[in-house]
């Protein structure tokens, strides 16, 4: 699930496909499902038989969809698979940090909660600098988790396949990872064993869906119907069984709140320190930056984040940048800095610190002035964000 592709870049890469046709007289529709996810079978075979309890007869197909890149596939180019090349996704991931919506998709209901845990190998004994290791799958929420750990080194793997093994061979004392590719995991690897506890995040929650095209959105209520059928006589729950998340994790991820945004590092800590402390003392002073800044920072945004984080920000793959998950109107839980050391360290996932440190500041006035703050007649630069104590409340202070 690395929308999920590796595993929650999916809606970050796409390839093999499942056609279907609504019923005998009207033209077969394709859904697609992501291969590369640890849970293709799961979707598959939860695609096979909802589709058929709505009546919805199903065939299989192989061409791939896109080329999709270390990035993702944006908005734009989902909204183009949908309406020329397939019409429903299976195993679809949302979240209320990711939600993917602003695009011209829509949703069934979940038919799975596939959070990320934390897995350990208890006859593993990592050496050296493995003890202090922690493994998480590049540009997913599994790296988003994992950066908030203290004193530890990330070892980012390609894949959630390759995440898990460096827990199981050693290379690192604990991983981030989706569920799913844990159960995916075992299947292959029925002797190895993990011990697995919550991943206590704000991006730790998903579901897996249906996600429609304009051209299959009528199916969405006979598909929600289904799957409500299937849930009442617990056939639903049979074929997900194994890939479910054990009662106890599933308590933890519900009770893990999702509404303070993402948790970034402070200031003045490593890459891998401590988070932002906001605290309640006098007003500050909101960071000055140009108009011409935002125009430039949308570009800059545009080609290095969107494709994650939404053309308008509002969340695909990572989460939203706007909107009171990220700048809510009170009671912040970031700060200027923050989000923009964070920024600066360790994005775009794919290429950590790519940009210059002023393209940086222009994408940090960009979010500002998308989140309500207004232009000033001074020019925002990387020490003045990087040195900002304001909180991110959205609406205030400016």
């Amino acid at each position: 699930m690395t929308t999920l592709i590796k595993p929650l870049r999916a809606a970050c890469a796409l390839a093999a496909c499942i056609m279907l046709s609504p019923d005998a007289s009207h033209a077969a529709v394709t859904v697609c499902t992501f291969p590369g996810s640890p849970s293709a079978a799961l979707d598959r075979t939860v695609a096979q038989a909802v589709f058929s309890r709505a009546h919805i007869p199903a065939r299989f197909a192989t061409h791939g969809i896109g080329d999709g890149d270390d990035d993702g596939v944006s908005l734009k180019e989902l909204d183009k698979t949908l309406a020329s090349e397939c019409d429903v996704i299976a195993g679809f991931p949302r979240s209320s940090v990711a939600d993917a919506s602003g695009g011209k998709m829509q949703f069934s209901r979940g038919y799975l909660r596939a959070g990320y845990v934390s897995i350990e190998a208890p006859d593993a004994d990592p050496q050296g600098a493995a003890k202090h290791t922690i493994a998480a799958v590049y540009a997913s929420p599994a790296q988003l988790i994992a950066v908030r750990e203290t004193n530890v080194t990330l070892d980012l793997e390609n894949t959630s396949a390759q995440t898990v093994e460096a827990v199981a061979s050693g290379r690192a004392q604990r991983a981030i990872v989706w569920y799913p590719a844990v159960v995916a995991y075992g299947i292959g690897h029925p002797a190895r064993k993990f011990n697995i506890a919550a991943a206590r995040s704000p991006y730790a929650d998903w579901q897996l869906t249906f996600a429609f095209g304009p051209k299959s959105a009528a199916l969405r209520d006979r598909i929600d119907t289904a799957l409500a059928d299937m849930t009442r006589d617990g056939q639903l729950q049979t074929l997900t069984q194994r890939w479910a998340m054990p009662p106890d994790l599933e308590a933890s991820h519900h009770s893990t709140s999702v509404t303070s945004g993402i948790m970034l590092a402070d200031a003045n800590a490593s890459r891998m320190g401590r988070f932002i402390k906001v605290s309640d003392d006098a007003a500050v002073a909101p960071p000055t930056f140009e108009q011409a800044q935002t125009v430039r920072g949308k570009t800059l945004y545009s080609g290095a984040c969107a494709k994650c984080h939404g053309a308008q920000l509002q969340g695909v793959t990572a989460p939203a940048l706007q909107g009171p998950a990220f700048a809510p109107a009170q009671n912040a839980h970031l700060t200027v800095g923050g989000v923009f050391t964070y920024m600066a360290t360790n994005m775009p996932a794919d290429r950590p610190g790519k940009l210059k440190d002023q393209d940086y500041a222009d994408i940090m006035a960009f979010l500002l002035y998308s989140n309500g703050y207004k232009a000033t007649s001074g020019k925002m630069t990387a020490d003045s964000a990087r040195s900002s104590t304001l909180k991110l409340n959205a609406g205030t202070a400016h």
